[in-house]
């Protein structure tokens, strides 16, 4: 006879535990997530076209199979620094309340699965004040996955506010004059 122990998975016995999936994607080395739920499809970005007087981080709008999406370039909206597309460049297509909108990564990892367990909510510290994207933070083996919610993140009017929490460009010089009050 085989104890109960050996017929029932650990997680089952001490209730009953969620499993999500995720896709895991990557910028400049870093690894993020997003719901899977929340994301169309993933495609090898096609022709682009630029749209003149947009933000930086909006690479243009594409043709996606007759309806045209705009397609923002994450690593400029994070203000990383840029490189040029490659054969590993993938475009998600993200569903952002109700629109559809494309999103250029450096790579598309894998599709995770995670229990409720793995995954822990921003700390306050990281989001008060500021990046209300960050859903939070998923441990996979010795690493640690940043979740994104692509609701905040991609929200048309909230693009420009992720846009100015990014990293500053550089660090002036020390003998570097000191900024001046922006003008009310």
């Amino acid at each position: 006879m085989t104890p109960a122990s050996a017929r029932t998975p650990p997680a089952a016995a001490s209730g009953p535990t969620a499993m999500r999936q995720f896709v895991g994607f990557q910028l400049a080395g870093q690894r993020y997530l997003f719901r899977i739920e929340r994301i169309l499809e993933i495609v090898i970005p096609a022709a682009i076209t630029r749209v003149p007087d947009v933000s930086a981080y909006v690479e243009g709008v594409t043709n996606l199979r007759g309806a045209i999406i705009p397609v923002v370039n994450l690593r400029r909206l994070f203000r990383l620094e840029p490189v040029a597309t490659d054969a590993d460049t993938r475009m998600i297509v993200v569903d952002v309340a109700g629109r559809t909108m494309g999103c250029l990564v450096d790579s598309v990892s894998q599709i995770i699965r995670l229990d409720d367990a793995q995954v822990k909510p921003a700390p306050e510290t990281v989001t008060a004040g500021g990046p209300r994207y960050l859903e939070g933070f998923a441990r996979v083996g010795d690493e640690l996955l940043v979740l994104l919610d692509t609701d905040q993140l991609l929200a048309p009017d909230l693009l420009e506010a992720v846009h100015r929490l990014g990293r500053p460009q550089a660090t002036p010089p020390a003998d570097a004059p000191p900024p001046q009050p922006e003008p009310r």
